[in-house]
């Protein structure tokens, strides 16, 4: 079966505000799936949180994220987390005006060969190990309370 979270738990995981993920459902950034009026995000959802927290964190506009997102989406053929996870690091570059997608040194060295504006570097790879290493360091102390909860109820 397939991990779900709820809002409570991305918020924790990611950093995010209730708030702001609820107004990117509502925008349809990240759509969760619905549990009755329970919002619930798989890993994947989880990911592209994480990498659309760090993207807004380095200042990149959130129309511009999405951009992003869909970009990588149709660049890759898959979800984010599901490229990403495969072992190859992958980097977002800026100038201020474009974004690159780095997949090796030499790919960006040649795209990039006469620009002179200083780069902002993100690494998507991070931001997916960090979620993952969150979610696992927390499932042995999620499992204990979900089997309290159903012993409490047992009683």
């Amino acid at each position: 079966m397939e991990q779900r979270f709820t809002s409570a738990q991305v918020v924790k995981l990611t950093g995010i505000t209730p708030r702001q993920l609820q107004w990117w459902d509502e925008r349809k950034v990240v759509v969760p799936q619905r549990e009755g009026r329970r919002r619930l995000y798989s890993v994947e959802d989880l990911t592209e949180i994480a990498v659309i927290c760090a993207l807004r964190r380095k200042g990149v506009p959130l129309q511009r994220v999405r951009r992003i997102i869909k970009f990588l989406q149709k660049e890759f053929g898959r979800r984010l987390a599901e490229a990403v996870g495969n072992g190859s690091d992958y980097h977002l570059l800026t100038d201020g005006k474009r974004i690159y997608l780095e997949n090796s040194q030499r790919q960006v060295i040649d795209i990039l060969k006469n620009s002179r504006q200083p780069l902002l570097g993100i690494c998507l790879n991070d931001a997916v190990r960090e979620v993952r290493a969150e979610i696992f360091s927390r499932r042995p102390a999620q499992a204990q309370a979900a089997q309290n909860g159903r012993r409490r109820r047992s009683s």
